[in-house]
Order: C-alpha cells, then sequence, then structure tokens
C-alpha cells in the first residue's frame, strides 16, 4: 500500500499476520503508483516520476533561479503541469531490505509494469509522446536488457501474459486507425499474429488469461459493457455477459470461475459486482450509495436509436425521479468528450443532478463515438463539425417529438471535444436557449500549439499540421463563426487545463462578448482538465451548483402540457 508523507509518498507493507505492524519500505518524492508484486513475493516494481536533474530528490537548490528551459514538445501534461525531462520510470525494490534500483533509463514514459511467471521479466509500455504512440516492451529484470514488441507508433493499451509465460496478449492500434484489436506475441521466437480485425468495441481494462488457450477480457459495444472471451488461437470471441452498465478493470480467483468488477448504471454508482462464469449470475457485493439513493431517488431512463443518415444513433434519455408524462420538460443535450469516446448507462453527476432538478438530459453517441467500430469512430475523421453536429440535431428532433419535451426550452451542454461541439452549435443555430460550454476546443489552430496533445491529434483528424491544412482548421474552428452567436453561454475552465488550455476559453469569451451575446466566465484556479471529477470537493460542488443554477434560470423547470 501507499501512503503520503511528509517528504512524498512511501510504500508500506502490512503482513497479513495477527498483530504485525506496517514498514515503510521506501520513499519517493513525486508519488508512487502501479505496485507490482514479483511472483515469488520478495520484490515490488513501481512506477514514479524521475527527474535527471534531481536523481537524489533533494528537490530546488537554494538560491536557483526559477528559470525553466526545454527543447521537448512533450514539456508539460494535463494532470502534471510542467514536467520538463521528468518522466515517469520503474523501479524496483526488495521488500526485506528496502534496497531499490531503476530499471529504465530511456527519458519517456513508463506505465504498467507487469510480471512474467517466472519473474525475469517485465513487461510494460513506454510512451512516446512525440508520435502519440505507446510501445510495448520486455525488460529483463536483472540485465535490463529491454526487447520491444511493437513499433513506436502505435498504441498499446492493455495486455497479459498466459499463464506459462510462452505468449502475451495485447490490445492495440498500429495505425492509429481508431479501434484497438487484439494480438498474440510469441516470447520464444518474437513473432507477433493479429488475432481480430476491427472486433467492433471498446477494450477497456487489462485482460486476464482464464486458462492456457482463453482470455477473459472487458468490452463495451454500443454504449453498453460486456465480459467476453478471446480464443487465442482462432481469434474468436464469446460473449459472456452483456448488462446495462458501464464497467471497469476485472479480476478474477485462482479458479478463474469468479470475476469481479466495479460497475455503474443509470441509477446506481460503482458497486463492486461478482460474476460467477458457471451460473452466468452476477450479484452485488457493495451498495455503498443505497442509503442516499433510498432517500434521494435517482432519475429515470430509457435508451433510444435513431436512425440518421444510414446510422442507427444511439442515446440515453434521463428523466426526472418523479417523471409526469402529462408535463413538459425542459431538455439539455449532453455531448461527450473525446470525440473517441462515448456515452452510456453509467451514473454521471450532473446528469442526475439536473434529472432530479426537473429537466430532460439526453447524452447520444454521434459518428466519432468508440465502440461501434472502426468506420463509424472514423466518420469524424476530417469532418469535424459535420455528421457529428447533424446527427446530434437528429437525436434533439426525435426527442423534441416526445410529448412531455418542450422544444422551446432546450439547451446544449459539453466539456472537452463536447466543449468544442457546444461552442461549433452555438455558431451554427440559435435552436437552443441556454449553452454551457466547459474547457472547448474553441481554434483549431491555436490549439494545435498549445494543447500537450493537439500536435498529434489533430494532424490526424484534419489530415496535416496547420501550415499544410489551415483551409481545414479555419473551416472546422468555432472560432470562425462565433461572431454568429445569440445563444446565453457559461463557460466554464480549469486554469491547469493543458488538454484544453485555458487560451481556447478566453478566446471564447472575447468572442462571444464582442458579438453581444450574454456569456458568464467561470475559472477554477488550479483546475486540470478534469477538475469537475478530481478536483478540490468545492470546485465539484460549485460546477454543479453553478450549472444547474444556469440552465434553471435560462430554461426553468417542468410546466403542465398545456402551458404551451
Amino acid at each position: 500500500m501507499t501512503a503520503d508523507v511528509d517528504d512524498g509518498t512511501a510504500i508500506w507493507v502490512l503482513p497479513a499476520t495477527a498483530d504485525a505492524a506496517p514498514r515503510e519500505i521506501t520513499c519517493h518524492m513525486f508519488g508512487v503508483d502501479e505496485l507490482a508484486w514479483s511472483p515469488d513475493g520478495a520484490r515490488l516494481a513501481y512506477t514514479t516520476d524521475y527527474d535527471p536533474d534531481d536523481p537524489e530528490e533533494l528537490g530546488p537548490k537554494p538560491g536557483a533561479p526559477s528559470v525553466r528551459v526545454t527543447r521537448r514538445i512533450d514539456y508539460k501534461m494535463d494532470g502534471r503541469g510542467y514536467v520538463g525531462d521528468r518522466r515517469t520510470h520503474v523501479f524496483l525494490v526488495d521488500v526485506s531490505s528496502g534496497g531499490r534500483r531503476r530499471l529504465t533509463t530511456e527519458l519517456v514514459d513508463h506505465r504498467s509494469p507487469q510480471w512474467s511467471p517466472d519473474g525475469r521479466r517485465l513487461a510494460l509500455v513506454m510512451a512516446r509522446s512525440e508520435q502519440q504512440g505507446t510501445q510495448l516492451v520486455l525488460l529483463d529484470v536483472e540485465s535490463g536488457h529491454s526487447q520491444a514488441i511493437t513499433s513506436a507508433g502505435g498504441i498499446v493499451e492493455s495486455w497479459a501474459w498466459s499463464p506459462d509465460g510462452e505468449h502475451l496478449v495485447y490490445a492495440g492500434d498500429p495505425e492509429h486507425s481508431l479501434q484497438l484489436d487484439f494480438f498474440r506475441f510469441e516470447v520464444a521466437t518474437g513473432i507477433t499474429r493479429r488475432l481480430t480485425d476491427d472486433v467492433q468495441a471498446e477494450l477497456e481494462g487489462q485482460p486476464v488469461w482464464v486458462d492456457v488457450g482463453h482470455v477473459l477480457f472487458h468490452s463495451i459495444r454500443r454504449g453498453s459493457s460486456g465480459l467476453e472471451l478471446l480464443d487465442t488461437e482462432t481469434g474468436s470471441t464469446e460473449l459472456l455477459e452483456r448488462a446495462d452498465c458501464r464497467g471497469g478493470e476485472i479480476s478474477v480467483d485462482a479458479a478463474a470461475r469468479l470475476v469481479v468488477q466495479a460497475r455503474t448504471t443509470l441509477t446506481s454508482t460503482a458497486d463492486i459486482i461478482v460474476f460467477d462464469r458457471q451460473s452466468g449470475a452476477a450479484r452485488a457485493l457493495t451498495g455503498y450509495a443505497t442509503p442516499v439513493l433510498t432517500e434521494h431517488p435517482p432519475a429515470l431512463s430509457e435508451k433510444l436509436s435513431v436512425p440518421h443518415d444510414g446510422y442507427m444513433i444511439d442515446a440515453w434519455l434521463i428523466k426526472p425521479p418523479d417523471f409526469d408524462p402529462a408535463r413538459r420538460y425542459p431538455v439539455i443535450l449532453d455531448v461527450h468528450g473525446g470525440p473517441s469516446s462515448s456515452h452510456g448507462p453509467r451514473f454521471i453527476d450532473h446528469q442526475q443532478c439536473w434529472a432530479t432538478h426537473g429537466f430532460l438530459v439526453i447524452s447520444p453517441n454521434p459518428r466519432g463515438s468508440t465502440s461501434y467500430g472502426r468506420h463509424f469512430a472514423r466518420q469524424v475523421i476530417r469532418d469535424w463539425g459535420g455528421g457529428d453536429f447533424r446527427d446530434l440535431m437528429a437525436v434533439v428532433d426525435a426527442v423534441l417529438e416526445l410529448p412531455y419535451a418542450d422544444p422551446q426550452r432546450t439547451g446544449i451542454f459539453g466539456i472537452s471535444y463536447g466543449g468544442y461541439m457546444t461552442a461549433w452549435t452555438i455558431s451554427q443555430t440559435e435552436r437552443f436557449k441556454a449553452a454551457i460550454c466547459g474547457e472547448p476546443i474553441f481554434d483549431l489552430e491555436s490549439d494545435y500549439g498549445t494543447s500537450d496533445v493537439a500536435f498529434n491529434g489533430l494532424e490526424r483528424h484534419g489530415g496535416g499540421p496547420p501550415h499544410a491544412e489551415r483551409q481545414w482548421y479555419a473551416a472546422h474552428s468555432p472560432s470562425t463563426f462565433a461572431h454568429r452567436t445569440r445563444t446565453p453561454t457559461l463557460i466554464f475552465h480549469g486554469e491547469a487545463d493543458a488538454r484544453c488550455p485555458i487560451g481556447q476559453s478566453e478566446q471564447m469569451f472575447t468572442a462571444l462578448k464582442k458579438a453581444g451575446c450574454e456569456v458568464e466566465y467561470v475559472r477554477y484556479p488550479g483546475g486540470s482538465h478534469m477538475f469537475f471529477l478530481v478536483g478540490p470537493p468545492e470546485h465539484r460542488a460549485d460546477f454543479l451548483a453553478r450549472t444547474l443554477a444556469w440552465f434553471s434560470e435560462h430554461l426553468g423547470g417542468p410546466k403542465p402540457a398545456a402551458a404551451d
């Protein structure tokens, strides 16, 4: 386990015997993460930040000038701030003696070390920000020799050793095609074989070998989670369970019969679930929020599928707990980020907050969303604000045909790419009576040069850098059309956001003010890109209260059906 101490974060060991006392075995200034026990229990591999200019972790020298100099394009990272040459490395510590050493040397980030069954090697990824790639490598623990399994420019998200240590199965995307697939690597020969081609699902979390020929994995298809088996010879998959939920990492018992997973639904926060592979039954081990949700019932929901442009666009409609079809409700469109992401049947705080105060919330998966396969995900390439925008409007049109949806009181909300779509939408139409735009991408060209990742992502989505594709960057930037915006808009942003830097919202605020639009701008000091989920409680509470107040002021609450 780890614990924060005065001079950093320490690793502690607590023997599983009666009256045993915990013992600190090592400590690091920059925190400790991803602990991995060796098979014999004698060593721990883990990751921590390592600064080549301060290898002993002594901190800034007294009187040193407060100047930062870099030659790297990846000198900052969201959530970590300015990193310079500081990168995450893998260390090894002897549990008995506390002696430790750094195993990795290259100045890139290293993640998720996993021991081979014989304890001789670690499989881990090296994240190369210059190429936005993650490379899977094998590292010999004693010699330090590394063997690359994948190319430096591809993507590897997860991997697992076979029980006999002869193979690795990993989920990767060597072509940056926006769809992960499974591959099998043979350790003895170094041969990699592709097992699937467009598995048409999000592959989240680490796969788990359940026997020598099968891997259990968590999939998300059309927004919903499931458990599936992969045959590591044929590449065929078998569905074990598809649940109306969103799940996380999976773990299995020694017999590989019971699967443990944290899951959330539209009506429950995350709880620990056990799935029995033999019976096919799932049961909850925890009910952390049950007392609160009993006293304050969660929102109701239903799934919609809207045909548009040859696609079926899935969406989840969130309704007030006391929903009455005889009333008319204001509607809020919630656009997910990404665009390589997806909505689904999960508990989202702000959606629950708005729905329980009398709003309908619609969360769709337009073109570009994941969990629908490679073709659907790639429809957004070179078409930001095109097919995705039309899909969103088609879903809104379908919802507004419902007798209890009020077409005169509609709002739109989005964060990150959802913020981009919000800024884009209100520059294209005046159908929405209120907008909330969080941490947006407002001007694609300036985002390219200031974001911690856009110098790669926008090249892939736009076909090249701004100097080569200036027309595309301008034609697909909300900044180009912001002068037409008339929708009352609340903009919010974490001031330390490196993913969509705060200059994006500053530009948007200025543009909307100059356009004569009603606009309010809220900045959260120290907030990263995900402050509304992981930031200080007072910021998260303010975000919920402020967004609810904005929509309440501009859209109002439910009305009797005869009111219109």
